[in-house]
């Protein structure tokens, strides 16, 4: 290896795109919607990586609780108070899923809601 290329090495790391929370959040929520839909998609077969993505998707939602309940959180009380709510659906939803008594769309439209929010979209 020579100098220039152990120089842009040691740079390249330096020149990436500082990530803000709210696209870590995106992020999270965009990689968790793409593995429940592309799970459902796959229909019966695909239930044990459905179940995999029903699991994410209600760890992501139950972190968003608590932090939605944390007094600390400058969110608008409304806002949290939302959230909350969409959590508790979330969770009440995943076991209709899981159970087979219901299908995954509600969430990924929750998700997708949540992502163009995130983006700054109004919806």
């Amino acid at each position: 290896m020579n100098a220039i290329s152990q120089a842009q090495r040691a740079y390249s790391a330096a020149a990436a795109p500082t990530r803000t929370p709210r696209g870590i959040e995106y992020e999270a929520v965009a990689r968790i919607t793409k593995n429940l839909r592309t799970a459902a998609e796959k229909g019966r077969d695909g239930f044990p990586d459905l179940a995999r993505a029903l699991h994410e998707n209600r760890r992501l939602w139950d972190i968003f609780a608590v932090d939605a309940a944390d007094p600390a959180n400058p969110l608008p009380r409304e806002l949290k108070a939302r959230l909350f709510y969409l959590a508790e659906f979330t969770r009440h939803h995943t076991s209709k899923v899981l159970a087979r008594e219901d299908d995954v769309s509600p969430l990924l439209d929750i998700n997708a809601s949540i992502m163009a929010g995130l983006r700054g979209e109004v919806t």
